[in-house]
């Protein structure tokens, strides 16, 4: 007889233990079985790119199964370019609560790294124009050379195609300025590349440096004063921040501006050959769906995704003070058009 309530004892402990075991690891049970996902999104700035590629992320998500308020609890961040702000928000989101830490652009996917640093989230990353250069431990040379806990996509601007369309339209074009910031990697990046494709087009870029989005109308006036013909603007969050104080002060002078970003077509800039960044969030999305369906982050490359989007703004071709003339051909190659009337998308041809 005591040998059976021995037995029953034990029985009771064992089962006692099962079940606080069961249920101290019931958030992480029920996201591995899709019944509630946990992440973290932290965006860097509120402004178009990162709103769409916010937006994009959602929706890849949800085409993998996971819907926010049924299956996906989503936490969203956003440091209004604060890089302190940044930092505290990424030390907060990588204590291991959530299954996915997900970040828009360069600047919020180094605040998450340096704090992840002994991996205790996985971080998904994306809106991200060099990987590789943002010092966060990735290789250049293979896609596979990342931290196992860390893994998305790059999005490289285009920008020597961006600079040859500019030749193209206007084929007199030799001086082109451009404001950037030396203490952003991806503005880096671009700027570097900036530099050898004008050099290759027999242009020369005239460069001003600032350090926030406050000097940027000083920085436009003062390369307006030295005689460019055009500006550009690349990867910069900072000089993208302040992208309608430039493009203003630059019409105000009948120069045209040129740029990667698709959005700042809209607010006023000629042309922007750039990435759809709604389409990039979506492939992030993606991505973070597989991680969350059990796929290893670190059995995923890296790899540079730029689906291209050409946006062309006729209503400041109009105001320039040198007649810049775009083809028939050029036009036909464009996503959108804006026009008097708006933003009109085009007809794809029968």
């Amino acid at each position: 007889m005591n040998v059976l309530k021995r037995l029953s004892l034990a029985m009771a402990l064992l089962a006692l233990a099962s079940f606080i075991l069961l249920f101290s690891d019931w958030n992480q049970r029920r996201g591995a079985s899709g019944k509630t996902a946990q992440i973290a999104i932290l965006q860097f700035a509120s402004r178009p790119t990162l709103d769409d590629g916010v937006a994009g992320i959602l929706q890849g998500l949800g085409d993998m199964g996971y819907l926010a308020g049924k299956n996906l609890d989503v936490k969203r961040f956003n440091a209004e370019s604060d890089l302190s702000t940044a930092n505290a928000i990424a030390r907060d989101i990588t204590d291991g609560r959530y299954q996915v830490v997900i970040t828009a652009s360069t600047p919020a996917m180094q605040a998450v790294a340096n704090a992840n640093k002994q991996g205790r989230a996985i971080h998904v990353f994306g809106v991200v124009t060099d990987p590789a250069g943002s010092g966060v431990g990735i290789g250049r040379k293979n896609p596979l050379d990342h931290p196992a806990h860390m893994v998305g996509i790059g999005t490289f601007q285009p920008v020597a195609e961006v600079f040859r369309l500019a030749k193209r339209i206007h084929p007199s074009l030799r001086t082109v300025g451009v404001v950037w910031n030396p203490g952003e990697a991806c503005s880096v990046a671009c700027l570097e590349i900036g530099r050898a494709i004008s050099r290759d087009l027999g242009m020369t870029l005239v460069e001003a440096t600032v350090d926030s989005s406050v000097g940027v109308r000083e920085a436009t006036e003062s390369l307006i004063s030295r005689g460019i013909q055009a500006i550009w603007i690349g990867g910069d969050n900072i000089v993208e921040l302040a992208a309608p104080t430039l493009i203003a002060s630059a019409t105000r002078s009948g120069i045209p501006v040129f740029t990667n970003n698709p959005d700042q077509a809209i607010q006023g800039a000629l042309f922007s050959l750039g990435a759809n960044y709604r389409e990039v969030g979506r492939r992030t999305g993606l991505l973070a769906g597989e991680i969350l369906k059990g796929k290893s982050p670190a059995s995923i490359p890296i790899e540079n995704v730029v689906p291209p989007r050409l946006v062309i703004n006729t209503v400041s071709l109009k105001k320039l003070r040198e007649e810049w003339q775009i083809s028939p051909q050029v036009m036909a190659e464009a996503d959108t058009i804006i026009d008097g009337d708006g933003a009109v998308k085009k007809v794809p041809r029968q």
